[in-house]
């Protein structure tokens, strides 16, 4: 262990000498061709997509099991009784929103490295304390403590993303770890069938399926820590010369590389902006419909749409399919149009016509099709998260307000799963559920609306950024060749090399005046 951290400290001071001659040297840059770029970016979805995708997954089935072991009997083997299912569920997010201020100040403070195998062990661990508890209370600490550790997860994924791509190849990257949210529901489902035919006369079969995926959890999180870089500058399957070649092309992001000054000017700035608040109110919108679909979906097939218990849990299967596919479709037309605010909206407004089909068509035999047709339209929201996600890193400069923004998003997302449960009530059950339809409804139109208030707002900030470049003797109108699909080496001239003090000042969004914000 010693070992590879002195040879890591080696590396980073022979790179950081790298990067000052680089700087000292007048007019002197770092030549990156079309061929580099190609080069280096298929290394990091290799090294660094492929590590975020396992632990992302993980981290969902970890979220995806207990209703699959409720199935096999958590309730009783456990002795649950009346709320205390619904109480295990929530106690999870309520630790995650409970974490992020200090989920935000870790992810500064220590190194990536060092800081995803940490959580990820210690949610195994609690995983595994998942498959010793035998009753109510040791239950509810282990969700919590499973909550607290993975509170981190999605801020640190999206801060890693952003380190390492350029802003053009944010979106499927996002998309890529993401869309496991569909591929857990799919893969868990069998798994979990098939540790519940494992007989033992010791174990229950959901202590036998906590076990397997906290020790599956456990021996991931170990191997993260040799898979794993810091940052581009630093990254350990390039080349020294690739590094300072993957920083190079990542420069026309305008959003610096790691720093570790935590910097609560950040923080001040940040809540004080309209954008902010708008993707939050998003977030929580999203994942109160996010959370509907994922609780009571099989009860809406089978109290709204008419189908047996049976049906419902075959119709559901689908479902998860269809979350992978919206995620991917909406996040490769995000990239390829360089529009990430239409793509979303164009997918919110499904969602409505979905709910608006449940709650308005009459609930019999002859609208079955039309009232499963709108219960599948429901997942296009999928869409929201890992658009929401690569929007706000685009938008965002600053170590510190981008990691900040993250765990806010996560706080955000987290009382959003709080907040659905509640809108369905089991005394509406006779009336179909429509008091929760029609809030779900409004949410959504809601968010559309604040999507289109989104767009105009940045075109609004693109024309302030134009105005502060001319007080200070630049150019109005500058070229963000970050986004483009392919990278260009017009990037490396003048015009988009600027200043690099603005990379290394670690300035925010609003302050460095060659930031672009993106649509």
């Amino acid at each position: 262990m010693a070992t590879v951290d002195h040879k890591d400290d080696k590396d980073r001071l022979a790179n950081e000498q790298a990067l000052h001659q680089e700087d000292s040297s007048i007019g002197a840059l770092v030549h990156v061709t079309e061929e580099d770029d190609r080069r280096i970016r298929k290394k990091t979805d290799i090294h660094i997509l492929t590590l975020l995708m396992v632990i992302y997954f993980l981290q969902i089935a970890d979220k995806t099991i207990i209703g699959l072991t409720a199935v096999y009997g958590l309730r009783r083997d456990a002795g649950l009784v009346g709320n205390q299912y619904s109480d295990i569920g929530a106690i999870g997010y309520y630790a995650q929103i409970a974490a992020q201020p200090l989920a935000a100040f870790l992810i500064v403070k220590i190194r990536y490295r060092l800081f995803m195998p940490v959580i990820v062990i210690c949610w195994a661990i609690a995983l595994c304390g998942m498959s010793a508890s035998t009753n109510f209370r040791s239950l509810m600490a282990c969700r919590f403590l499973l909550g607290w550790f993975e509170a981190a997860c999605l801020p640190l994924f999206s801060v890693i993303t952003i380190s390492f791509y350029r802003r053009s190849e944010q979106p499927l990257r996002v998309a890529a770890w993401y869309s496991t949210n569909g591929l857990a529901t799919i893969i868990c489902s069998a798994l979990v069938y098939g540790l519940a035919h494992i007989r033992s006369s010791t174990l229950y079969t959901y202590q036998i399926v906590y076990l397997f995926f906290g020790l599956v959890t456990f021996v991931c999180g170990c191997a993260s820590y040799f898979w794993l870089s810091d940052g581009p500058d630093t990254a350990r399957y390039l080349t020294p010369e690739d590094r300072l070649k993957a920083v190079e092309r990542l420069k026309a992001n305008q959003q610096g590389i790691k720093n570790t000054r935590f910097n609560v000017k950040h923080i001040l700035e940040m809540v004080t902006e309209l954008k902010f608040w708008i993707f939050m109110v998003c977030a929580f919108g999203v994942n109160i419909g996010a959370a509907t679909s994922n609780v009571f979906g099989p009860i809406i097939l089978q109290r709204i749409v008419g189908f047996t218990p049976d049906e419902a849990v075959l119709l559901n299967m689908p479902f998860g399919a269809l979350q992978f596919i919206m995620i991917i479709v909406s996040s490769y037309l995000a990239q390829r149009f360089k529009a990430k605010g239409l793509i979303f909206f164009l997918f919110m407004v499904p969602v409505v016509v979905g709910v608006a089909l449940l709650y308005a068509l009459p609930k019999n035999a002859a609208n079955q099709g039309g009232l499963l047709a709108g219960y599948y339209m429901i997942s296009f929201l999928f869409a929201g998260n890992p658009l929401l996600v690569s929007w706000m890193g685009g938008n965002c400069g600053g170590q510190t307000k981008k990691s900040t923004y993250y765990t806010a998003y996560n706080a955000f997302s987290a009382t959003g799963n709080v907040v659905a449960p509640y809108l369905f009530k089991a005394a509406d059950a006779g009336i179909y559920y429509r008091p929760a339809l029609q809030a779900v409804m409004a949410i959504f139109c809601v968010v559309c609306g604040l999507i289109v208030l989104q767009v105009f707002n940045l075109i609004w900030a693109n024309k302030r950024k134009e105005r502060q470049r001319v007080s200070m003797g630049l150019p109005a109108k500058l070229v963000d060749y970050s986004m483009e699909n392919k990278y260009s080496e017009q990037s490396e001239g003048a015009e988009n090399a600027h200043d690099s003090r603005s990379l290394d000042e670690d300035l925010t969004d609003k302050k460095n005046p060659y930031f672009i914000y993106i649509l």
